[in-house]
């Protein structure tokens, strides 16, 4: 590498770091603990490229990269952070900073996109950073495959790409599309939740498009729609004109085409499949469980104005547990600790009793993944869900119906295999008359095939 790279941090190892690797490297380095010095020295045409922290004692980083820009817009800007959300990414790159890495960074890394940045020419027209409200946002990761996925959320906000977002339940597959909408340049337009339901005849479609306009349409679980009805989507989907509204699809699992009766119909997945996001499901990023913690922690606290703090041990014994439930079981589990914990600092006896474990921590949670579920209380998470999708807005008119069928079909379907296709005694298990059956195999549009029992 070859240039003079202006560092702003107000960790001194942090600045030793960097000057002695970038030194090594070929470059002049000036560092800082201060922003008021690197403004003078961008000021005074100093330097080639820049490294600044974000929150600094005498202002923020962030907010000087647009300042930065008008001054010097050749000038490449590198922001670190120890601010580890999704607003720090979208804000940096909506700042135009050249780019964005988390602390703790890897040295190496830094190393290679500083030398990106040195060789990088024209950069992009400086914008005024957006408001400050990741606060409410819980989408909080240290994990490397966070801080990649939050990336690439930053850069498409405003593209025209129709998104794909898989990830387990309670992942936070909502919220980030959610998240994209609001802070893409649609945000004041209309976000609508498009199920099953609402799609299943045409009429139910042209409800959803007119409602859209040109805002963003959130398709939740779009495989589950009966080929008929996808068809119809998809011609609709061809035929639509400017302004159209921007296509996202939120599912548990990876969207692949098919061909058959089952799945997602092969047109449809390639008119809706533009960036595929995964969500990792929590026990893959476990480095992420305390940080989350104390993130709920603290919104409750500024909720109820009652802070409580996560002991060490409660720590470990939450990163322990396998956390089906994902985020919003965590989420969960924080609220009932607040209210079961007296005391100031939640103990790890506290989380085994919220957990049903009075166990080790190989054993934390083990009693909450074996306790079945009752349908009442996975029908009403899943309408909470649905109903949180919607942000501060109410569903649609006619929710009972829609809902009603929504849960009508996935019904018969199921009890119809596992009666192996025989009609009669699924309408008896059912508990309707045979031909009122039939009327609603045709209605849903579900295939009856007759199975055989292998011995």
């Amino acid at each position: 590498m070859d240039g003079t790279i202006l560092i702003a941090d107000d960790d001194k190892t942090i600045r030793t770091v960097l000057t002695q690797a970038l030194t090594r490297a070929g470059c002049k380095v000036h560092a800082t603990g201060s922003l008021a010095t690197l403004m003078l020295w961008v000021e005074e045409g100093r330097g080639d490229m820049v490294i600044t922290d974000v929150i600094m004692p005498d202002g923020n980083g962030l907010e000087r990269v647009p300042e930065i820009a008008t001054l010097r817009p050749q000038l490449p800007v590198i922001v670190i952070s120890a601010q580890n959300t999704i607003m720090t990414a979208i804000q940096a790159n909506e700042a135009a900073a050249f780019d964005y890495v988390p602390k703790p960074f890897d040295l190496p890394d830094l190393m290679h996109r500083c030398a990106r940045a040195l060789a990088a020419g024209d950069r992009r027209s400086p914008s005024a950073p957006p408001t400050d409200t990741g606060h409410a946002l819980p989408i909080v990761g240290r994990a490397p495959v966070m801080q990649d996925l939050y990336r690439i959320i930053a850069r498409i906000l405003n593209a025209e790409l129709p998104v794909m977002i898989s990830g387990e339940t309670g992942s936070g597959k909502s919220l980030i599309a959610r998240v994209i909408h609001d802070y893409s340049d649609r945000r004041a337009r209309p976000f609508v939740l498009a199920t099953t339901g609402d799609l299943l005849d045409e009429d139910g479609q042209i409800r959803i498009f007119r409602r859209a306009g040109s805002g963003t349409i959130l398709f939740d679980e779009i495989s589950d729609l009966p080929r008929p009805a996808q068809i119809r989507l998809v011609q609709r989907l061809n035929a639509l004109s400017d302004p159209a509204p921007r296509l996202m699809t939120i599912s548990q699992q990876h969207l692949n085409p098919r061909s058959g009766e089952q799945g997602i119909h092969d047109d449809l997945y390639y008119r809706l499949n533009g960036v595929a996001l995964h969500i990792p499901p929590l026990r893959e990023r476990i480095d992420d469980v305390v940080p989350l913690s104390e993130f709920f922690l603290n919104k409750a606290a500024s909720q109820v104005s009652e802070h409580k703090t996560l002991g060490d041990a409660a720590g470990q014994a939450l990163r322990a547990a396998n956390w089906p439930g994902n985020v919003r079981q965590l989420q969960n589990c924080i609220q009932q600790l607040i209210l079961i914990c007296d005391d100031d600092e939640i103990t790890v006896d506290a989380v085994n009793a919220a957990l049903g474990t009075t166990s080790g921590p190989h054993g934390a949670g083990a009693a909450t993944q074996q306790q079945p579920e009752r349908l009442s209380g996975s029908i009403e998470a899943h309408l909470r869900r649905y109903f949180d999708l919607h942000g501060g807005d109410l569903p649609a008119p006619g929710l009972y119906n829609r809902i009603l069928t929504e849960m009508e079909r996935p019904l018969i379907a199921v009890a119809l295999e596992s009666c192996r296709g025989n009609q009669a005694k699924c309408a008896q298990l059912l508990g309707i008359n045979r031909n009122t059956l039939r009327k609603k195999l045709t209605e849903l549009d579900i295939r009856v095939t007759r199975r055989q029992i292998l011995m």
